[in-house]
């Protein structure tokens, strides 16, 4: 074989493989592309897988967190915070993911705080890029259910976004999918076809005390997940 066909044949079979990695690519790889970063920044982190991590040894505690979730108030028009806990993990995806799942929960039982998101909804996976956006990506039950127009989609929308951002300020932005493709809306109001910074004026009134100065003003939470 000739220096020249086999050149050639291994230009063939790095086309082959390429393609093939193309296809079998997850079907939301292309949502960031544009975040990727450039040569000499951090890779794009991976989604967490399916699989759970190691269980804690036996007599080993498992190591939790702090966070707080941000739920509808039932006496006032605006978003609540509510500390929970919720088990850690070293996997920023994963930890993520569990903030949402606990989100998805609605507050706790006898609480004066009402669901954002509908009954049904499931987180389908969380991933993040190099640059500081987290995206969400919900199953469809998230888009039905919504009766109160603009204000209470802004709610559920940004009680997402803030649930994250307040949470870990590394994460800069949040893009909200359904069903593994980007969502115009949730109910016909929000636009979600880009990620979105956090939003504090939404709290309810009743939570802001004379020192926050403003409704934009984050609240100080921990960043456990590297």
């Amino acid at each position: 074989m000739t220096p020249r066909v086999a050149n050639l044949l291994t230009v063939l079979g790095l086309l082959a493989l390429l393609v093939g990695s193309t296809w079998s690519a997850p079907r939301w790889a292309r949502l960031f592309r544009q975040e990727l970063p450039s040569q000499g920044d951090e890779s794009v982190e991976s989604p967490s897988s399916a699989e759970p991590e190691n269980p804690a040894e036996p007599g080993e505690a498992q190591r939790s967190i702090n966070v707080r979730l941000f739920f509808n108030s039932a006496e006032a028009p605006g978003l609540v915070m509510e500390d929970r806990e919720v088990a850690f993990s070293s996997d920023l995806s994963r930890q993520l993911r569990s903030v949402v799942e606990e989100l998805v929960k609605g507050p706790a039982q006898g609480s004066a705080l009402v669901a954002t998101l509908p009954s049904g909804t499931r987180v389908l996976e969380v991933f993040v890029t190099a640059r500081g956006v987290a995206y969400v990506d919900l199953s469809k039950e998230a888009t039905m259910g919504h009766a109160g127009g603009v204000s209470e989609e802004l709610r559920a929308v940004y009680s997402v976004v803030n649930s994250i951002t307040a949470n870990f300020p590394a994460i800069r932005r949040v893009q909200i999918l359904v069903e593994d493709r980007p969502a115009e809306t949730l109910a016909g109001h929000v636009d979600l076809s880009r990620p979105l910074p956090p939003d504090m004026t939404l709290l309810a009134a009743s939570t802001l005390s004379p020192l926050d100065g403003n409704a934009g003003a984050k609240s100080p939470v921990p960043s456990p997940a590297s």
